[in-house]
């Protein structure tokens, strides 16, 4: 049977680190629930991550590298939830949970967030009110979610629910970066062939060409002219599709433009509809999961429409508060 690596918390408070030969994770769960602890972290064990297990703070060490995230990425903005939503759970006062995560915390930068959270709670603040003061790596969803679990005393199952939702919104990404692997293979397949028989092939016949004695036909002219091009100016090509992609991003900062080009991205054909069938399915989870939580529909409107990221179906939500405000009900409005 494979060997897995936990770490487990006891009703005390104490970590629990160690190994246990099981069939799959499910097994590991119940056997540390049956001897009264509540996991934590549960891994395939190897013989580096036993050497973790036995030495967490050195294998943090000796994972640093020049390629380690500087910020605190999603995944591990969602392993902080979930594992902060077991702790709670199983009744851990909220400084003494944030006090055991930063000993699992993953990488400094993380370690660094949970220590300014765990100083802030202990200097009487709610965790909202510290998850609000960094607002870099916490959304408004994300604290107002948070808000709403204070105010109902339910915090651990707050945030549980808000793993879930984290956890199906990484699902859908994966999804949409898979289904569009393989056309960027494609499209970059295309590019390298074409810049092969440009720079390598055509000139092969040029000399042909040139025996020939008689006049090329415009295409053929075209093909081994932009041959000659990118022989010669190849560093110019390069140049300037880095100078359009800066241009393109910086434009894409100013609110007008950002406005029109989503505008024509959802009128455009296959990806239109893609973008728009992505932000309905974000919109309807954000907001399904804030009214779940206690939150009123019109503030829940305005949290997702900041986590929508075509401005276009965001601003129609402007409108759809305005009658919902006047009375008007919320399905007319939206359709």
């Amino acid at each position: 049977m494979p060997l897995f690596r936990y770490r487990a918390v006891s009703p005390s408070g104490e970590v629990a680190v160690g190994e246990l030969d099981a069939a799959n994770e499910g097994e590991i769960v119940g056997r540390l629930r049956d001897q009264g602890l509540m996991p934590v972290q549960i891994a395939h064990a190897s013989g580096a991550a036993s050497a973790a297990v036995a030495a967490p703070g050195a294998a943090r060490g000796m994972r640093r590298s020049l390629f380690e995230s500087k910020t605190v990425t999603r995944d591990q903005l969602l392993a902080f939830t979930r594992e902060l939503a077991t702790l709670l759970t199983a009744g851990l006062p909220l400084d003494r949970a944030l006090e055991l995560l930063i000993g699992l915390a993953q990488t400094p930068v993380t370690g660094a967030l949970l220590q300014g959270l765990r100083d802030d709670v202990r200097g009487g603040k709610s965790l909202s009110q510290a998850l609000d003061a960094r607002r870099d790596v916490f959304t408004r969803f994300y604290v107002n979610i948070v808000r709403a679990g204070e105010a109902g005393g339910a915090l651990g199952v707050v945030l549980q629910r808000l793993a879930d939702t984290m956890e199906r919104n990484r699902e859908l990404r994966e999804s949409v970066k898979s289904a569009l692997i393989y056309p960027a293979i494609l499209i970059g397949v295309a590019v390298v062939s074409v810049a092969l028989l440009l720079v390598w092939v055509v000139p092969q016949f040029e000399t042909t060409f040139a025996q020939a004695g008689r006049a090329l036909p415009l295409p053929t002219l075209v093909v081994v002219t932009a041959g000659k091009f990118m022989r010669g100016w190849w560093w110019a090509v390069l140049g300037s599709a880095v100078v359009a992609v800066a241009w393109f991003r910086r434009r894409g900062r100013d609110p007008a433009v950002r406005l029109a080009r989503d505008r024509r991205l959802l009128a455009a054909p296959l990806l239109g509809d893609l973008i728009a069938k992505l932000e309905t399915a974000r919109f309807g989870r954000m907001l399904a999961t804030l009214l779940g939580n206690g939150v009123t529909l019109l503030s829940g409107l305005a949290i997702v429409k900041e986590t929508m990221t075509n401005t276009v179906m965001a601003g129609a939500l402007d409108g759809v508060t305005a009658h919902l405000r006047e009375g008007k009900g919320f399905g007319r409005p939206l359709a």
